[in-house]
């Protein structure tokens, strides 16, 4: 496994060695759990060379506290990914992506108006900007996001089709622990009694997905889900929205087979949670 923490020798490398291979690119902030290492087979399935990126990206943090605590494992990250059989890493430090503050702003219309984009404005600016430079700087043939972050899935498709960028967007599923929890890096900053709690968020999202196939209106739904977190302590709903699987705009109606989310967030002690259910 090769790795790089500068700009310069990641291309140079690159350039060198791609020829006719398709390359894969796995964007990651580190803390890597199960869920990063089946991007990083899907992406082996479908590329010849495979970059993973490790970057705490600072410019998509609203929240000064929620930087400092994103767990941070970079020796782990190493040897997991080394294990799997990844071609190759770039870690670069933030100095090395931004060498000046970027002025550049990216708006990306109603995605920025509903859920992550409405709860953690200037969020999605800072997640297109780091992923724009990731593209720009591996030039990969295919990248691959997870499901359990839905929306930005969304902004990296709008980001692809507005830039025009030659790149196949792979999306694919979210990878869940035995009780039901999406696997996050997040996860790791739950205290014992809260990693008990937690999958009460999958819960409640398989209630509302019962309740729109048994015919019920998203409306019905979400105040079913606000009522069940109205019983369960220790957790602070923050949204819950049934929506359309693409565009991210709420529905009234649930639509064709596979159109339609089921996306919440909220907080459990100091954690913030996001999961989403597509049918």
């Amino acid at each position: 496994m090769h790795y790089f923490d500068t700009i310069a020798a990641l291309r140079s490398f690159l350039h060198a060695n791609r020829t006719t291979q398709q390359v894969g690119l796995v964007p990651t902030m580190g803390a890597l759990h199960s869920g990063h290492l089946t991007l990083i087979d899907a992406a082996q399935q479908q590329a010849d060379l495979v970059v993973a990126s490790i970057f705490v990206n600072p410019v998509q943090f609203n929240n000064p506290d929620d930087l400092a605590r994103y767990p941070r494992t970079f020796e782990a990250d190493l040897q997991l990914l080394e294990a799997a059989g990844c071609d190759v890493v770039f870690a670069p430090s933030a100095d090395e992506m931004y060498t000046e503050p970027p002025l550049l702003r990216l708006n990306f219309g109603e995605l920025e108006t509903v859920m992550e984009g409405a709860f953690r404005p200037g969020h999605f600016n800072g997640v297109g900007i780091v992923v724009a430079k990731l593209f720009n700087i591996v030039q990969p043939d295919c990248a691959f996001f997870g499901q359990k972050d839905l929306q930005q899935v969304a902004v990296v498709r709008r980001l692809i089709r507005d830039l025009n960028f030659p790149i196949e967007l792979i999306r694919c599923p979210t990878v869940r622990e035995a009780d039901g929890l999406a696997m996050s890096s997040r996860n790791r900053n739950l205290t014992p009694e809260e990693r008990e709690l937690a999958p009460a968020l999958y819960q409640a999202l398989t209630l509302a997905h019962d309740l729109l196939a048994e015919g019920q209106s998203p409306a019905h739904a979400k105040a079913a889900v606000t009522g069940y977190f109205a019983t369960r302590p220790g957790f602070r709903l923050e949204y819950i929205e049934v929506a359309n699987a693409d565009t991210l705009q709420p529905v009234a109606e649930v639509l064709a087979p596979g159109q339609t989310a089921v996306c919440i967030a909220a907080h459990l002690g100091k954690v913030r949670l996001i999961d989403n259910v597509v049918f």
